[in-house]
């Protein structure tokens, strides 16, 4: 029989995430020995192994591992279709759009003010936006595309733009008008929380040049990037928006003439059906056109 329940989907993470069976029937909130028999059933339903057992230790065996890759995406699935479920059954469903702090926010509550069908924003971490789309958290999100696969998604650009050098006003290079992505090779340069290895060769610029990346701080939002550069502890690079919104005393801007451009992108579940996503879309299209944007060049 290959019906598989969710509970027993949960029960399975939660014992791979603990790797201890007293400790995850401790977070389900049950006993130890109902646990033990429900992954003992899962595995005879499977026809698998899941664990290595031994008096001392659990590990995944190579068909846990699948299964622990592939039941996230399941839960996911099915805790998004009843968030949406819920928010469907409101008497005036908002569309939930979320982005991170900046830029992307403001583009957001400018777009919400025109749009005809009401919108809530929800502010996002970095990285965090696609996490929230594909658990239903949100409907469409804002976020930077750097020419990525977002798998299950769809993406439309709405604009791009140059990227500069943030450095400290006292920096060797600070005294040069034009930069290059070689210029950044062997400094440290901020890392962002969850960000994968073609993130951070983006964001240090190593994406041109195809040099090792030399991690700095990790940051977590804009304004402590640029404390990081303020302090000496790392170089950056940053969308010339950006830049021109976070005027500092203590860090300058430079153009980094060959520097992979920015682009800031609306995604979706690939396939949803929901008539207000296109809606929004092209709402956002329009408000986005009419902005100016520094050094901004056409989408594509």
């Amino acid at each position: 029989m290959d019906d598989v329940e969710v509970r027993e989907l949960r029960y399975f993470r939660a014992v791979a995430e603990e790797l201890n069976f007293s400790r995850a029937a401790e977070r389900l909130g049950m006993a130890q020995p109902p646990l033990s028999r429900a992954i003992r059933l899962l595995e005879r339903r499977l026809g698998v192994q899941l664990f290595e057992r031994t008096s001392r230790h659990v590990s995944l065996t190579p068909a846990g591992a699948v299964l622990f890759t592939e039941s996230a995406k399941a839960l996911d699935a099915v805790t998004a279709a009843v968030r949406r479920t819920r928010r469907a059954a409101q008497r005036t469903p908002a569309l939930v759009v979320t982005a991170k702090p900046g830029v992307a926010t403001d583009l957001l509550r400018r777009i919400a003010d025109v749009h005809p069908d009401p919108v809530d924003v929800r502010v996002s971490g970095f990285g965090e936006q696609t996490e929230l789309l594909r658990d239903g958290r949100a409907d469409v999100a804002v976020l930077g595309c750097q020419g990525g696969t977002y798998h299950g998604l769809d993406v439309e650009v709405l604009f791009s733009e140059p990227r500069v050098a943030a450095l400290p006003s006292d920096h060797e290079l600070a005294g040069r008008s034009v930069l290059t992505c070689a210029d950044f090779a062997g400094r440290p340069t901020p890392c962002w929380p969850l960000s994968s290895a073609a993130d951070r060769a983006y964001w240090s610029g190593q994406d041109v040049t195809g040099g090792p990346v030399t991690p700095g701080p990790i940051v977590h939002d804009s304004a402590q990037l640029l404390e990081t550069v303020a302090l000496g502890q790392a170089v950056a690079l940053l969308p010339a928006s950006v830049a021109e919104l976070r005027s500092r005393d203590d860090v300058v801007y430079r153009p980094v003439v060959d520097a992979t451009p920015y682009s800031l992108a609306l995604a979706w579940p690939a396939g949803a059906r929901d008539p207000r996503i296109p809606r929004f879309v092209r709402t956002a299209a329009e408000v986005s056109e009419a902005l100016p944007r520094p050094g901004a060049v056409p989408a594509g």
